[in-house]
């Protein structure tokens, strides 16, 4: 079975449950506008958006969270967290939960990346991988880097992400 009768497959399932994690010190889901592009773009997409949550750069919380919404998404999206500033946990703590990881997700993100911002994209780490059953994805805070990440890479591939995962 090709990629492209992955994807009819993938479509004739239904929509995709979806949860939104902002990992951010400073915003609130009063703030958060990337946690609402997301939810936004998600549901434009056909996509249902089963949780939300806004969480500190604690690697506790960020576990938690993760936790909280794979018993409900099938694909959750992390946003924030992923530069090597002291306070950027998010990679070491998905690290340490992901099953199996998507390399290719960080490696095309940053990849597109380049072309943004140049140099600059090395420092991102963007990470995918599989975790109780479900695809979490973990991308920057930045507002560029959220919209990049969806409308290249997750939104064209949302079904078929949760299609594997789900088989």
């Amino acid at each position: 079975m090709g990629t492209d009768a992955h994807r009819a497959a993938a479509a004739e399932r239904g929509p995709v449950s979806l949860g939104v994690v902002t990992v951010s010190d400073t915003r609130t889901p009063d703030d958060d506008s990337n946690g609402l592009w997301l939810r936004e773009h998600a549901e434009a997409a056909g996509a249902v958006v089963a949780g939300y949550r806004v969480v500190r750069d604690e690697p506790d919380e960020v576990r938690a969270a993760v936790d909280e919404l794979v018993s409900a998404a099938q694909v959750v999206v992390v946003n924030g967290g992923t530069g090597i500033s002291r306070r950027d946990t998010t990679f070491d703590t998905l690290a340490g939960m992901l099953e199996k990881t998507l390399p290719g997700f960080g490696e095309l993100f940053r990849m597109l990346s380049w072309e943004q911002v140049g140099a600059a994209a090395m420092l991102s780490r963007a990470t995918a991988g599989t975790y109780r059953g479900a695809v979490v994805v973990s991308v920057p805070g930045s507002p560029k880097a959220v919209a990049l990440a969806w409308e290249k890479l997750i939104e064209p591939e949302l079904a078929h992400l949760a299609w594997e995962v789900g088989r």
